[in-house]
């Protein structure tokens, strides 16, 4: 139980806190004001506000969400930059998913290997079990 792994301790970083103020049009998403604050709860004028939005967008596999970080200096630019912010957050989710998707797409399934031998399509993957085909990659 000395392993330093085995005894990381659960602690709040005092010169990162933050106060949350969470302003909605209840309509299209939230924007959040997050405050910088001091570890006495006062404003923190040597860090900058921050700004992040949250929404989500309906998608052919239900509602995906959405939080992104906005930049700007007052509320009402926020509010401004919301809707490109919004768009700009779910391409780049997108993108994402269509690489995951390639990455998925592209890796090598070898019969015999894996799941109870289950090629593409459900099927048993090809090739006799220790025989002249067993464990390499065929292609049909």
């Amino acid at each position: 139980m000395n392993n330093p792994e085995t005894r990381n301790e659960i602690q709040m970083d005092t010169a990162n806190l933050y106060r949350e103020e969470v302003f909605t049009d209840n309509t299209v998403g939230t924007l959040r004001r997050m405050v910088p604050v001091t570890a006495d709860g006062e404003v923190d004028a040597s860090r900058t506000t921050q700004y992040v939005g949250s929404t989500q967008v309906m998608t052919n596999a239900g509602p995906l969400p959405l939080s992104f970080e906005i930049e700007a200096n007052s509320l009402t630019e926020a509010a401004a930059a919301f809707g490109d912010a919004a768009k700009d957050a779910f391409e780049k989710t997108m993108e994402e998913l269509r690489e995951l998707q390639r990455q998925q797409a592209s890796s090598i399934v070898v019969p015999g290997s894996g799941a109870g031998g289950m090629g593409p399509g459900g099927g048993m993957g090809g090739g006799m079990p220790g025989g002249a085909g067993g464990g390499k990659i065929q292609l049909r």
